[in-house]
């Protein structure tokens, strides 16, 4: 028996993979993240985009649950856990589990994964790696991450504004992502490290309703799901192949 957690990357459809699609295609149980079953999730919907079965169990998790790890999102992990396990002793087979962006990048997979083990030590976990959003900001938007020498460092906004700041003095390209209500001060920390007129900005990548724009013209709150690239300083085509400065 196995559990795959599937990247699905940022929402646009295009951007899943092949194998991730293969995966989904074939597994006795494809799991979807949602808030409210009764609504569809962007997971799901990435997935109804590629698969013509409709072997889809939707599982609610504290999605925007922003307090660490509290009673109730614990408690969606067990109860999710209960009813992967639950299928996965029934069919003997392979239950995927849809998940926005990579697997291993800030996702409840590993959640949900780690739980699961705990009632079946004998599952098989395992990874389809999708696009993350910080690829697809710098793909929409034009910006190269990373050049020559360069570091990146990828940090949540939840960590507090304070870790944001840290990073932009020791490492070249700074990405943040769950901007949401920090956004304001992400901004003035920008403008106070002379950083904002190369900041990116982008927020429902790929969907209808898609926001890729300067960070300078970013005004108030953002949506909880953003994603901000700072990218590094550079002083002409091929300067960080050797220089070691850092950007600060």
């Amino acid at each position: 028996m196995r559990l795959i957690g599937v990247g699905m990357g940022p929402g646009d459809p295009e951007l899943v993979t092949v194998k991730g699609v293969r995966v989904l295609e074939s597994a006795d149980l494809v799991v979807v993240p949602v808030m409210d079953t009764q609504e569809q999730g962007r997971a799901e919907a990435t997935v109804r985009a590629h698969v013509t079965h409709d072997r889809l169990l939707r599982l609610v998790f504290a999605l925007d649950d922003r307090g660490g790890a509290t009673e109730q999102r614990q408690a969606a992990w067990e109860a999710a856990a209960a009813a992967v396990a639950e299928r996965l002793r029934e069919t003997g087979g392979t239950v995927a589990f849809a998940t926005i962006g990579d697997p291993n990048v800030y996702s409840t997979f590993s959640y949900l994964a780690d739980a699961v083990r705990e009632r079946l030590p004998e599952v098989v976990v395992e990874t389809v790696p999708g696009i993350t959003a910080m690829q697809d900001l710098a793909a929409r938007s034009g910006t190269v991450l990373c050049e020559g020498t360069e570091s990146l460092a990828l940090l949540p906004l939840t960590a507090g504004v304070a870790s944001f700041e840290e990073a932009l003095t020791h490492f070249d390209t700074v990405v943040a992502y769950k901007g949401g209500r920090h956004m304001p001060a992400v901004l003035d920390v920008l403008r106070a490290h002379g950083r904002l007129d190369d900041a990116v900005f982008g927020a429902a990548l790929g969907l209808s309703d898609e926001q890729v724009r300067p960070a300078a013209e970013v005004q108030g709150a953002a949506p909880y799901l953003s994603t901000v690239v700072v990218p590094a300083r550079r002083h002409g085509r091929g300067s960080r192949l050797t220089d070691t400065r850092g950007s600060a």
